[in-house]
Protein backbone atom coordinates (compact mmCIF):
# COMPACT_ATOMS: atom_id res chain seq x y z
CA UNK A 1 0.00 0.00 0.00
CA UNK A 2 2.82 2.31 0.65
CA UNK A 3 4.81 1.40 -2.22
CA UNK A 4 1.35 2.20 -4.40
CA UNK A 5 1.02 5.31 -2.29
CA UNK A 6 4.78 6.41 -3.49
CA UNK A 7 4.31 5.54 -6.62
CA UNK A 8 1.74 7.91 -7.21
CA UNK A 9 3.37 10.70 -4.74
CA UNK A 10 6.22 10.10 -7.53
CA UNK A 11 4.04 10.52 -10.64
CA UNK A 12 2.55 13.40 -9.17
CA UNK A 13 5.56 14.93 -9.01
CA UNK A 14 6.91 14.45 -12.39
CA UNK A 15 3.21 16.22 -13.75
CA UNK A 16 4.09 19.37 -11.11
CA UNK A 17 8.00 19.33 -12.91
CA UNK A 18 6.76 18.89 -16.20
CA UNK A 19 3.88 21.28 -15.94
CA UNK A 20 6.05 24.03 -14.14
CA UNK A 21 8.42 23.47 -17.26
CA UNK A 22 5.47 24.30 -19.64
CA UNK A 23 4.65 27.12 -17.78
CA UNK A 24 8.30 28.51 -18.00
CA UNK A 25 8.23 27.82 -21.47
CA UNK A 26 5.20 29.34 -22.74
CA UNK A 27 7.28 32.48 -21.15
CA UNK A 28 8.72 32.19 -24.56
CA UNK A 29 10.57 34.60 -27.72
CA UNK A 30 9.50 34.37 -31.24
CA UNK A 31 11.48 33.40 -34.01
CA UNK A 32 12.34 36.17 -36.86
CA UNK A 33 13.30 34.94 -39.99
CA UNK A 34 14.13 38.16 -42.27
CA UNK A 35 12.16 40.44 -40.60
CA UNK A 36 9.15 38.41 -40.57
CA UNK A 37 7.84 36.39 -37.20
CA UNK A 38 7.95 32.89 -37.87
CA UNK A 39 6.23 31.91 -34.92
CA UNK A 40 7.30 31.12 -30.87
CA UNK A 41 10.19 29.35 -29.83
CA UNK A 42 9.55 27.02 -27.21
CA UNK A 43 12.69 26.81 -24.78
CA UNK A 44 12.96 23.43 -22.31
CA UNK A 45 16.05 22.04 -20.96
CA UNK A 46 18.52 24.33 -22.51
CA UNK A 47 16.96 23.36 -26.20
CA UNK A 48 14.76 25.86 -28.00
CA UNK A 49 11.84 24.35 -30.16
CA UNK A 50 9.73 25.80 -32.70
CA UNK A 51 6.01 24.19 -34.41
CA UNK A 52 6.78 23.47 -37.45
CA UNK A 53 3.20 23.85 -39.01
CA UNK A 54 3.72 27.21 -37.52
CA UNK A 55 6.81 28.13 -39.39
CA UNK A 56 6.12 27.27 -42.81
CA UNK A 57 2.75 29.35 -42.28
CA UNK A 58 4.36 32.27 -41.44
CA UNK A 59 7.13 32.20 -43.86
CA UNK A 60 5.21 30.83 -47.08
CA UNK A 61 7.09 27.64 -46.71
CA UNK A 62 5.71 24.23 -47.54
CA UNK A 63 5.66 21.29 -45.24
CA UNK A 64 5.50 17.33 -45.99
CA UNK A 65 5.08 15.05 -43.24
CA UNK A 66 6.47 11.41 -44.22
CA UNK A 67 7.03 8.23 -41.90
CA UNK A 68 10.15 8.64 -41.54
CA UNK A 69 11.23 11.81 -41.72
CA UNK A 70 9.63 15.80 -42.23
CA UNK A 71 10.21 17.61 -45.37
CA UNK A 72 10.38 21.82 -44.99
CA UNK A 73 10.58 23.17 -48.02
CA UNK A 74 11.18 27.63 -47.86
CA UNK A 75 10.52 29.91 -51.03
CA UNK A 76 13.30 30.97 -53.08
CA UNK A 77 13.69 34.90 -52.43
CA UNK A 78 12.90 36.78 -55.33
CA UNK A 79 12.84 40.81 -56.37
CA UNK A 80 16.04 42.80 -55.39
CA UNK A 81 17.77 40.51 -52.75
CA UNK A 82 17.71 38.02 -55.46
CA UNK A 83 20.92 39.78 -57.03
CA UNK A 84 22.92 41.16 -54.59
CA UNK A 85 25.44 41.54 -57.21
CA UNK A 86 23.85 43.22 -60.12
CA UNK A 87 25.83 42.61 -63.24
CA UNK A 88 25.52 42.88 -67.19
CA UNK A 89 22.59 40.41 -68.52
CA UNK A 90 24.26 37.68 -70.43
CA UNK A 91 22.17 38.25 -73.72
CA UNK A 92 23.49 41.92 -74.30
CA UNK A 93 27.07 40.17 -73.07
CA UNK A 94 27.09 37.67 -75.56
CA UNK A 95 25.95 40.07 -78.24
CA UNK A 96 28.36 42.63 -77.67
CA UNK A 97 31.12 40.39 -77.72
CA UNK A 98 29.97 39.51 -80.87
CA UNK A 99 30.07 43.42 -81.89
CA UNK A 100 33.39 43.65 -80.38
CA UNK A 101 35.07 40.22 -82.08
CA UNK A 102 33.69 41.57 -85.43
CA UNK A 103 35.81 44.65 -84.85
CA UNK A 104 38.96 43.47 -83.89
CA UNK A 105 38.29 41.66 -87.66
CA UNK A 106 37.78 45.36 -89.23
CA UNK A 107 40.88 46.28 -87.70
CA UNK A 108 42.93 43.64 -88.67
CA UNK A 109 41.47 44.02 -91.87
CA UNK A 110 42.60 47.65 -92.45
CA UNK A 111 46.13 46.65 -90.27
CA UNK A 112 46.84 44.38 -93.05
CA UNK A 113 46.28 46.43 -95.72
CA UNK A 114 48.65 49.29 -94.39
CA UNK A 115 51.32 46.37 -93.58
CA UNK A 116 51.24 45.38 -97.56
CA UNK A 117 50.37 48.06 -99.09
CA UNK A 118 46.85 45.90 -100.02
CA UNK A 119 44.96 47.89 -103.27
CA UNK A 120 41.64 49.70 -101.81
CA UNK A 121 39.32 48.21 -104.51
CA UNK A 122 35.95 46.22 -104.20
CA UNK A 123 34.12 46.76 -101.08
CA UNK A 124 35.86 44.01 -98.79
CA UNK A 125 36.80 46.55 -96.39
CA UNK A 126 33.48 48.51 -96.67
CA UNK A 127 31.48 44.54 -95.49
CA UNK A 128 33.80 44.69 -92.86
CA UNK A 129 32.25 48.01 -91.73
CA UNK A 130 28.74 46.90 -92.04
CA UNK A 131 29.31 43.74 -90.21
CA UNK A 132 30.55 45.33 -87.51
CA UNK A 133 27.72 48.24 -87.76
CA UNK A 134 24.56 45.51 -87.54
CA UNK A 135 26.60 43.49 -84.62
CA UNK A 136 26.87 46.90 -82.65
CA UNK A 137 23.02 46.98 -83.21
CA UNK A 138 21.97 43.65 -82.06
CA UNK A 139 24.20 44.75 -78.96
CA UNK A 140 21.80 48.22 -78.39
CA UNK A 141 19.05 45.94 -78.81
CA UNK A 142 20.11 43.11 -76.73
CA UNK A 143 20.96 46.14 -73.65
CA UNK A 144 18.47 45.41 -70.96
CA UNK A 145 19.58 47.27 -67.58
CA UNK A 146 21.44 50.56 -66.71
CA UNK A 147 25.08 48.87 -66.60
CA UNK A 148 24.60 47.25 -70.29
CA UNK A 149 23.90 50.86 -71.42
CA UNK A 150 27.27 52.00 -69.85
CA UNK A 151 28.74 49.56 -71.89
CA UNK A 152 27.24 50.31 -74.50
CA UNK A 153 28.08 53.22 -74.65
CA UNK A 154 31.94 52.17 -74.77
CA UNK A 155 31.32 50.01 -77.06
CA UNK A 156 29.73 52.52 -79.14
CA UNK A 157 32.68 54.84 -78.55
CA UNK A 158 34.89 51.99 -79.89
CA UNK A 159 33.11 51.79 -83.16
CA UNK A 160 33.06 55.55 -83.60
CA UNK A 161 37.02 55.68 -82.66
CA UNK A 162 37.97 52.48 -85.22
CA UNK A 163 35.65 53.57 -87.73
CA UNK A 164 37.42 57.46 -87.99
CA UNK A 165 40.90 55.56 -87.71
CA UNK A 166 40.06 53.33 -90.72
CA UNK A 167 38.33 55.82 -92.81
CA UNK A 168 41.67 57.94 -92.27
CA UNK A 169 43.99 54.73 -92.84
CA UNK A 170 41.78 53.89 -96.18
CA UNK A 171 42.06 57.64 -97.55
CA UNK A 172 45.74 57.81 -97.01
CA UNK A 173 46.28 54.24 -99.30
CA UNK A 174 44.36 55.76 -101.63
CA UNK A 175 46.16 58.81 -101.64
CA UNK A 176 49.12 56.59 -101.74
CA UNK A 177 51.02 58.55 -98.62
CA UNK A 178 53.90 56.95 -97.78
CA UNK A 179 53.71 58.01 -94.14
CA UNK A 180 50.91 55.59 -93.55
CA UNK A 181 51.23 52.61 -95.83
CA UNK A 182 55.17 52.13 -95.77
CA UNK A 183 57.23 51.35 -93.11
CA UNK A 184 57.85 48.72 -90.37
CA UNK A 185 56.97 50.59 -87.12
CA UNK A 186 54.12 52.42 -88.69
CA UNK A 187 51.33 51.02 -86.88
CA UNK A 188 53.03 50.34 -83.53
CA UNK A 189 53.50 54.45 -83.78
CA UNK A 190 50.13 54.80 -84.32
CA UNK A 191 48.71 56.34 -81.20
CA UNK A 192 45.30 55.90 -82.65
CA UNK A 193 45.64 52.62 -82.94
CA UNK A 194 47.25 52.14 -79.97
CA UNK A 195 43.58 53.68 -77.82
CA UNK A 196 41.52 51.48 -79.89
CA UNK A 197 44.17 48.35 -79.20
CA UNK A 198 43.76 49.38 -75.08
CA UNK A 199 40.29 49.48 -75.12
CA UNK A 200 39.52 46.28 -76.94
CA UNK A 201 40.99 44.14 -74.65
CA UNK A 202 39.29 46.51 -71.11
CA UNK A 203 36.03 45.72 -73.13
CA UNK A 204 37.18 41.88 -73.80
CA UNK A 205 38.01 41.60 -70.26
CA UNK A 206 34.23 43.78 -68.60
CA UNK A 207 32.18 41.59 -71.15
CA UNK A 208 33.47 38.45 -70.00
CA UNK A 209 33.74 39.16 -66.05
CA UNK A 210 30.21 40.38 -66.28
CA UNK A 211 30.79 43.77 -64.23
CA UNK A 212 30.93 46.89 -65.47
CA UNK A 213 33.92 49.29 -64.85
CA UNK A 214 34.99 52.36 -67.11
CA UNK A 215 38.54 52.91 -68.85
CA UNK A 216 39.64 56.84 -70.26
CA UNK A 217 41.06 54.60 -73.66
CA UNK A 218 36.73 53.92 -74.53
CA UNK A 219 35.90 57.47 -74.48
Amino acid sequence: MKKSFGLQLAGLVIIVIVSAEILVAQRSRNLIINGKNAGPVVQMRGRSYVDIETLAQNTNASVNFQPDRIILTLPVSGGANAQTQPGLSKEFASAALGSLALMREWKSAVETMITFRVPVTGTWLQDYHDRAEEALKMASVAASNPLDQNTLQLLQNEFSTLSGWAGSAIAARQALNATRTLGPDVLQNDQVLQKINTCSNFLGGLLVSGNFSDNPACH
